[in-house]
């Protein structure tokens, strides 16, 4: 055992008896509470449909897009499930203890966090145009926010004892990023947290991560590298042949999040048709 994974509390002792919850057929999460960041729109807001089609009462967290976060609530509560929004930027710490405390104590505690807020350098189209400003806010957006928001949603989760956080991460956790190296590092950093509070949260709470390739979001969709030629080659460089629409990878996040996934915990799932085809 290496330095570094040995425990510095007091981990349970004995056998941990998991209780599944009894739900119904395509409703999860009936009456948990999700807080998913960056939900206003894209992803992100995809994410916090899904929930809500499966009974879950949802935060819609922003920061910058306060209408769009207002009209992803009203979705929600369309659905028959409550919702609610708070702003924060992720990679301030006081401002989210502020959101965090805040949704605690109007909305409820939460039984599941998705920290989906995250930057790809998008407007960086070659690793020649890394800038020190552009690394600084790849690294604070991913790398901070994910680490901020898992403090404080985890630790809470753990003095209730009980609760599930997936994180967003990328395939570039194999394959690397040559366009934005920054982009890789952090993802990175997010895969070493998910391993990292799976450990200091367990066995209360698990901690799981999703890793897509390459998604057809807006964000993608506006780049000027992203070409037909471009597009060509992913796809031919992709065993399944096609290139996943974000829709394809919210099933996989509520697997996550789900009791269907009781016994795994410190995982990243890649998600990117066999794009980077990792070992065993």
């Amino acid at each position: 055992m290496s330095w570094g994974s040995l425990p510095t509390e007091p981990k349970f002792e004995g056998e941990f008896v998991v209780e599944r919850r009894a739900v119904k057929p395509g409703r999860r999460f009936e009456g948990l509470n999700v807080f998913v960041t960056g939900a206003g729109r894209g992803f992100g807001r995809l994410i916090a449909l899904g929930f809500a089609r499966e009974g879950g009462n949802v935060v819609v967290h922003y920061n910058k897009s306060a209408e769009s976060a207002l009209q992803t609530a009203r979705e929600i509560e369309q659905m028959g499930v409550r919702a609610f929004t708070v702003r924060a930027d992720v990679t301030k710490w006081d401002e989210v203890k502020q959101a965090v405390e805040k949704t605690w104590r109007e909305f409820g505690p939460i039984d599941v966090l998705v920290n989906n807020v995250g930057d790809t350098a998008p407007g960086q189209m070659s690793w020649r145009e890394i800038t020190e400003e552009r690394i600084d806010h790849v690294l604070a957006v991913d790398i901070k926010g994910t680490l901020f928001m898992t403090h404080e949603v985890g630790s809470r989760m753990l003095e209730r004892k009980k609760g599930v956080i997936v994180n967003i991460c990328s395939n570039v956790i194999t394959t690397g990023s040559p366009r934005a190296p920054q982009y890789a590092a952090s993802k990175y950093g997010v895969l070493g947290l998910t391993k990292s509070y799976a450990n200091a949260f367990a066995p209360y709470v698990r901690v799981n991560a999703v890793a897509p390739g390459y998604m057809e979001t807006e964000s993608l969709l506006s780049r000027p590298d992203w070409t037909a030629g471009r597009r060509k080659w992913v796809i031919e460089h992709t065993p399944l042949r096609r290139i996943a629409k974000p829709e394809d990878i919210v099933p996989v996040v509520l697997f996550l999040a789900s009791d269907d996934s009781i016994h795994m915990t410190g995982n990243v799932v890649v998600c990117d048709g066999g794009f980077s085809m990792p070992g065993a």
